[in-house]
């Protein structure tokens, strides 16, 4: 059993548990294996913005590692909400920067976790005006500014 095919059946099973019926398929994508879950209600699997499918995700991997320890992470998505939600970010921080260059003024995103985070700085990464700054402190959730260089 490939760790894939392992990642699949314990998310399978978890939501078995759970008493959702969905459909599950696998894709490969530049972020690695993803399992996407098709069904009908998708607002008990996702929660606020994403917490819950990052837990599931969490979850998962958690297992997954346990049984086979050197298995590539797995992507959790729900009828490509993942996907949707990371384009919207790369849009709107496009924007943001263009208003920064424009204005001056330094944006600052909404709380994010490091995977969103890593989004925003590699968007900016090569832009020789627009520099990006997360916060400092402790904790999962951290905002970003984008300032000008």
């Amino acid at each position: 059993m490939t760790p894939l095919d392992h990642s699949r059946h314990i998310l399978d099973s978890m939501l078995g548990y759970l008493g959702f019926t969905v459909q599950i398929e696998e894709e490969e994508s530049p972020e690695g294996p993803t399992l996407q879950i098709l069904t009908e209600d998708t607002e008990p699997l996702i929660g606020r913005r994403g917490e819950i499918l990052d837990d599931m995700q969490y979850l998962v991997n958690r297992i997954l590692r346990r049984h086979i320890p050197d298995s590539p992470r797995i992507r959790v998505d729900v009828e490509y909400y993942r996907s949707m939600r990371e384009d919207k970010l790369v849009h709107r921080v496009k924007e943001l920067a263009n208003r920064v260059r424009a204005t001056g003024t330094p944006a600052v995103l909404y709380p994010m976790n490091s995977y969103y985070r890593r989004i925003v700085h590699n968007v900016l990464v090569n832009d020789p005006e627009i520099a990006t700054v997360s916060e400092e402190g402790s904790g999962r959730f951290k905002r970003i500014t984008l300032k000008r260089k």
